[in-house]
């Protein structure tokens, strides 16, 4: 018998001691009675992923006053976070990094020792009088190479119906595990809660991850990107497994492209928050195969790739019936969903940017709201967070893919980088190879905060891969690993790099509409299979006017003018310099930034200084050869 569990079977009741010992490895037992000790729970409630465990998470969400069924569409039910908990905290969301071991200085870190001792004082106690619930899952499909098992110890019902939606259960995954198994964890608790059942001392905020021993802690939050630590929390822990493994754990979304004669072409994606990631998952007639996190893996020289979740967790601002038609739909009828820092009015959900007048009044993430309400910061606030967000099962959205839950993925036919870049790179390019691609386009992803027509300092933002936030190894090291990822390939993934953002530099105005993206994808898909040409400028290979106008027509059943490529795929000579000087000057402070990276950007810019001298500053693309 196992000197924890043995010590486990007084804390808990028969069924639930029972549902433990089954699963047959010693650090289980030992992670819980660890966090049981710790943080001293009343109760102990083991979710073995039966459909009534299942059910009775979600009806003690609501029951605890963690969410409320108080909607009028079946299955939705909504969460507050507090005033100061509306989305991922960086300042408090720290590596916890032993002596004598160094991260990237740009990595939020506190000492290990230290960090340990913080995060300690405030979980003890912090369950004391209420149930912790332990969940078992996994990252990325079961039985597969890509699986990662994972456990969370929460007081949140919210939390713990949460992972039911975004993740795959995990209990038979655990029965069958052998000792020495990797695999992650979290300990969160909501800390002291108010009336609201929300986290009422936000100052005491911590989210700290132990690489050492593949465990997060979060204490005194509820928003589910600090709680649930398998989303960006896990990300972290799974770029350094990558790292020592040989394979790439990603901020992706993946797409399923339908091609010619019944094909699809699987593509994936990263952006920044905000540049068209979710809108590019979902567009209409495709597929979705994941939205966020992917982990990517050479299986027999093949690029193949999984979603690590199996559900959603998005972000609500600006979807509409008119730009998000699939996403729209599953909001607003009968499914499980739960909404988080809406406004509630008439027993429905209003979000910023729902395409509708919001109502003046209601009762959002600051209690009872009306329009004009001024916050403690002395500034008005909004019938909705920025931040709002949905949690629902992929399975539940009408294109969801039917390879979800594949065991050995998907091969990757693509993948494209996109960013806000208002000046520079054109609407689609391809890189000439995959070394240029992922430098070119992926290693130097910029996003514009805000749009001036004299450049301003300090208005870009270097987001490398979309993924820096979470990168935590070595920023050299880890475009180093990409390179060699692809070199050892057999087939290898085109890699594109997107702009939806391209804006005329006189007026102002945006030279891309919203449902454009639908064509470059189309014409990437075409990319894949080399069913078009392309012409070759000095920043990549650009699609060719009479395929893009084939297009439009197709997919969008509009013109496309001529004069409209022209503005949209001229390459700004100067622009990109400027650019790639930016860039540069990125890396330049990064000390083990490899060789090739700057051996691609000089080689950009010598390009682009040619064309210049010989076309001018702005080069309509019919003045560059086809490839």
């Amino acid at each position: 018998m196992d000197e924890n569990l043995e010590k486990l079977r007084s804390r808990m009741s028969k069924v639930n001691y029972e549902k433990l010992s089954a699963i047959p490895h010693p650090e289980v037992y030992q992670f819980i009675l660890e966090a049981v000790e710790l943080c001293n729970p009343k109760e102990i409630f083991i979710c073995d992923d039966s459909p009534d465990d299942i059910a009775y998470i979600k009806h003690m969400a609501i029951a605890s006053g963690e969410e409320s069924a108080a909607l009028a569409i079946p299955g939705h039910t909504f969460h507050f976070d507090g005033y100061y908990d509306q989305g991922r905290d960086r300042e408090v969301t720290k590596f916890l990094v032993p002596k004598g071991d160094f991260l990237s200085p740009a990595l939020k870190q506190i000492d290990r020792d230290e960090g340990l001792k913080e995060i300690f004082e405030l979980l003890r106690d912090a369950m004391k009088g209420r149930t912790m619930i332990v969940r078992f899952l996994t990252l990325g499909p079961a039985n597969s190479p890509f699986t990662i098992p994972c456990m969370e110890c929460t007081d949140s019902w919210y939390v713990a119906h949460s992972v039911s939606l975004l993740y795959r259960r995990g209990y038979e995954t655990f029965l069958r595990m052998s000792r020495g198994t990797d695999f992650f964890k979290t300990l969160h608790s909501s800390g002291k809660v108010d009336e609201r059942m929300i986290s009422a001392e936000p100052e005491k905020k911590r989210i700290y991850i132990d690489y050492l021993t593949n465990t997060v802690y979060s204490v005194n939050t509820q928003y589910a990107g600090n709680s649930i630590g398998f989303k960006k929390l896990a990300l972290r822990l799974a770029i350094r497994k990558a790292h020592r493994e040989g394979w790439l754990a990603e901020h992706f979304m993946i797409m399923g492209v339908h091609g010619p004669n019944g094909r699809k072409t699987y593509l994936a994606g990263a952006f920044p928050s905000a540049c068209g990631k979710t809108s590019t998952a979902m567009l209409p007639g495709e597929t979705i195969l994941a939205d966020d996190i992917v982990y990517v893996r050479n299986i027999d020289g093949i690029c193949r790739a999984v979603n690590v979740e199996a559900g959603i967790f998005g972000i609500l601002q600006n979807v509409n019936s008119k730009d998000d038609p699939l996403i729209y739909q599953v909001l607003t009828t009968p499914n499980e969903i739960i909404f988080s820092n809406v406004l509630v009015k008439d027993a429905k959900p209003w979000w910023l940017g729902m395409g509708c007048e919001l109502p003046e009044s209601g009762i959002n993430f600051s209690g009872k709201w009306y329009k004009g309400k001024m916050g403690p910061n002395g500034k008005e606030i909004p019938a909705a967070s920025e931040n709002a967000r949905y949690t629902v099962s992929l399975k539940t959205v009408p294109n969801c893919d039917p390879e979800l839950d594949n065991p050995q993925g998907v091969q990757l036919g693509g993948i494209m980088f996109g960013g806000r870049d208002y000046r520079a790179y054109v609407p689609v390019q391809q890189g000439f190879d995959w070394k240029h691609g992922i430098i070119a386009y992926g290693a130097s992803l910029e996003t514009e905060t805000t749009f001036a027509l004299v450049e301003e300092i300090g208005k870009y933002e270097i987001n490398i891969m979309s993924i820096q936030d979470f990168i935590s190894i070595p920023l050299g090291q880890y475009i180093k690993n990409y390179l060699e990822f692809g070199e050892k390939l057999k087939k290898i993934p085109l890699v594109f790099g997107v702009n939806y953002f391209l804006r005329d530099l006189k007026t102002g105005e945006f030279l891309n509409d919203r449902c454009d993206k639908h064509v470059w994808v189309k014409w990437m898909e075409l990319r894949v299979h080399n069913d078009v040409g392309a012409i070759r400028s000095p920043t990549g290979l650009l699609p060719k006017y009479e395929d893009l106008a084939e297009l439009f027509k197709k997919v969008l059943n509009r013109v496309y003018k001529k004069e409209d490529y022209i503005r949209q795929f001229t390459i700004r000579v100067n622009e990109n310099l400027r650019k790639i000087k930016r860039v540069r000057e990125f890396w330049r402070g990064i000390p083990d930034a490899p060789p090739e990276l700057f051996e691609v950007l000089n080689e950009q810019e010598e390009r682009l200084i040619k064309a210049r001298e010989k076309f001018g500053n702005h080069i309509p693309p019919e003045n560059f050869p086809e490839e």
